[in-house]
C-alpha cells in the first residue's frame, strides 16, 4: 500500500469513528441504581421506534442524513482511489528501444575493418551499409544471428544451399557473388555513421566497381542508395523516385569511356534491426534478383 493510499484508508477509518461516535449514548456511570438504569435504557430504544410519517427534524431522519454523509464520503474516497490509481504509470507498459546516434571511428577503433570480397568479372556484387559489430569480431560478412542476408540469399535462388557468414570468402568461386560496403569502419548500427561519411563513400564505391566491373551492383538496403542519390543529384531522393527492384539504366555504376557500368539492384536491408518490413516482403522483393542471378549463371556455365 502506498503512503497515499494508506492516508486515505487511515481519514476514512476516522470518519466512521466520528460517525459512530455521534450515533452512541453516552454510557452511563454504572454505579446508578438498576431501576435508574432500566428507565433510561428504555427510553433510549424510543429513538428506534419506527412511526410512519416521521417529520425530517425527527431522529429517524437525522440517522438518515448521517448515512447519506457517509455513503457521499465514502463515494468520494473511492474516486480519489480511482484517479490515483490511473494517473500511476503502468509497470507493464514496455520501454522504447533508444535510437541510435552519431558515433566517432575512436569508439570502435578497437575492432578491425571487414576484407572486400571481389575479384574482376563477378555477376554481382553486394554492397551494405558498414560491418556491424558482431560482424566486425568475427571477420566475416552479416555475422550477426538476427540478420537475413544468408537466409535471403538463398531463398532468392542467388545460392543452392544455405551459406554460413564464414563462407563469404567463397562466395567468388562458388557463385561467382562478391562483397562490399559503402562505408569500411565497424558500428553498431548504420545510425551510428554520419551522412558525410556516406556521401565520401560513394564516390570510393564506383571505382571499385569500374575496377572489377560486375554485371550488376545489389544495394542492400533502401539507405544506402538514398545515400548514393543525394551524393550523385546534390538532394534528397523524393519518394516518388524511389523503387526496390532494377533502377533505370542511367543509374548504372562505374561507368566509364568503354564500359556501360553495371546494372544496379535495390534490394532491402537484411538487419534484424530493419523492421519496417516483413520477411515475407523482403523474400518478395528479393526474387527477382536471385532468379536473375541464377539464369546468368547458368549461362555462363552454358559457355565454358
Amino acid at each position: 500500500m502506498t503512503s497515499s493510499e494508506a492516508e486515505k484508508t487511515s481519514k476514512y477509518r476516522a470518519y466512521e469513528l466520528n460517525d459512530a461516535a455521534e450515533d452512541v449514548e453516552p454510557v452511563e456511570d454504572t454505579q446508578q441504581e438498576p431501576a435508574s438504569r432500566t428507565k433510561d435504557f428504555k427510553a433510549s430504544l424510543e429513538r428506534f421506534k419506527h412511526v410512519d410519517g416521521t417529520p425530517p427534524g425527527s431522529a429517524q431522519a437525522g440517522s438518515e442524513s448521517t448515512s447519506v454523509h457517509r455513503s457521499n464520503r465514502k463515494r468520494a474516497l473511492a474516486e480519489d482511489d480511482v484517479k490515483a490509481e490511473t494517473s500511476r504509470p503502468s509497470s507493464s507498459k514496455k520501454r522504447k528501444r533508444q535510437s541510435s546516434r552519431y558515433a566517432p571511428p575512436s569508439k570502435y577503433a578497437h575492432l578491425k575493418k571487414l576484407d572486400d570480397i571481389l575479384e574482376p568479372d563477378l555477376i554481382c556484387v553486394f554492397v551494405g551499409f558498414n560491418p556491424g559489430v558482431r560482424t566486425a569480431t568475427a571477420g566475416h560478412a552479416y555475422a550477426h544471428p538476427s540478420n537475413l542476408f544468408w537466409k535471403l540469399l538463398h531463398s532468392s535462388g542467388c545460392t543452392d544451399e544455405r551459406l554460413s557468414p564464414e563462407q563469404d570468402v567463397d562466395l567468388p568461386r562458388l557463385y561467382s557473388m562478391g562483397n562490399t560496403n559503402i562505408v569500411d569502419r565497424p558500428s553498431k548500427d548504420a545510425a551510428e555513421l554520419s551522412k558525410t561519411e556516406m556521401a565520401a563513400g560513394t564516390p570510393v564505391l564506383e571505382e571499385k566497381v569500374r575496377t572489377f566491373r560486375p554485371e550488376a551492383v545489389c544495394i542492400v538496403g533502401k539507405g544506402i542508395w538514398e545515400a548514393i542519390w543525394r551524393w550523385r543529384y546534390g538532394r534528397p531522393i523524393k519518394k516518388d523516385e524511389f523503387k526496390y527492384g532494377w533502377q533505370a539504366e542511367k543509374e548504372m555504376m562505374g561507368r566509364t569511356d568503354d564500359w556501360e557500368g553495371a546494372r544496379v539492384f535495390v534490394a532491402t536491408a537484411t538487419s534484424g534491426l530493419a523492421a519496417s518490413l516483413r520477411p515475407t516482403e523482403k523474400e518478395a522483393i528479393w526474387a527477382p534478383f536471385g532468379q536473375w542471378v541464377k539464369r546468368r549463371r547458368q549461362e555462363r556455365a552454358e559457355k565454358k
